[in-house]
């Protein structure tokens, strides 16, 4: 069974597991939909991942803006 996907707002920063080779761990979600895009927090280079990757990915969020009212 398919988990539920985890709610990503933009502005988000999260600490993903693995390091950017600038050695930064914190990234801010700039671009939400099947792909997250996302900044390095450290040297400002921009990435392109699968949703599912950052998900996966994700240790812990190190900064939420306030989520939307639905």
């Amino acid at each position: 069974m398919a988990k539920p996907p985890i709610a990503l707002y933009l502005d988000d920063v999260v600490a993903l597991r693995k390091q950017h080779p600038c050695g930064g761990e914190t990234w801010r979600i700039i671009r939400l939909g099947a792909d997250i895009g996302l900044r390095c927090l450290t040297c400002q280079r921009r990435v392109l991942v699968r949703r599912s990757s950052v998900e996966r990915d994700i240790k812990r969020f190190v900064e939420r803006p306030l989520a939307p009212i639905e």
